[in-house]
């Protein structure tokens, strides 16, 4: 019973916060180009070809990897987050989605998610914020069809730090959660 109520609570809330309706384009469609700022700075282009999700992890099948793929979106691995938050942010849900599609499609692939935080706060604080950003991007998988099973979350606080620097743009790079495939 309680995991009905955290779990309708969880959609309530992504429901709740979106201002502008979106359109999320299939999987195996190209989404419209459009130019973001990522948190470290710099345009890029995300509307990157996604190409399916489906096929072999371990590539043996003499197919790409889609997840090493550059051109697919499965090759992006990590949501940011605003300072001292843990509700993953609209921009980072195709990602999101796209690798619950692929868990969906692929049984018996395992995901870790890595949560991570920037060095301010203590020690206790920063692992119980980045356990709740893993928690946040695995509970969103798991409504996009992933399976529990599939999924493991850790938190490394401020311990792995992607970039070095005490100023925003470092910081803002550190606040994140990571999708890691096991065996990979």
């Amino acid at each position: 019973m309680r995991k009905w109520i955290i779990g309708a609570f969880v959609i309530a809330t992504f429901a709740g916060c979106q201002s502008t309706p979106t359109t999320t384009a299939p999987i195996d469609e190209k989404p419209p180009a459009t130019t973001t700022q990522p948190p470290g700075g710099g345009a890029t282009t995300s509307g990157v070809t996604t190409g399916g999700v489906t096929g072999t992890a371990s590539g043996t099948s003499g197919a790409v990897n889609p997840l090493k793929d550059p051109n697919n979106i499965l090759s992006k691995r990590s949501a940011y987050f605003d300072y001292d938050q843990f509700v993953v942010k609209d921009e980072y849900r195709p990602i999101i989605d796209a690798h619950a599609k692929y868990l969906r499609a692929n049984g018996s692939a395992r995901a870790i998610i890595q949560g991570n935080t920037d060095e301010r706060g203590t020690r206790e604080y920063n692992i119980a914020l980045g356990q709740k950003r893993a928690d946040a991007v695995k509970k969103l998988m798991m409504l996009l069809g992933a399976s529990e099973a599939q999924i493991e979350t850790v938190s490394f606080g401020k311990e792995k730090p992607r970039r070095e620097g005490h100023d925003e743009s470092s910081w803002a790079e550190n606040r994140r959660g990571d999708i890691v495939y096991v065996g990979e």
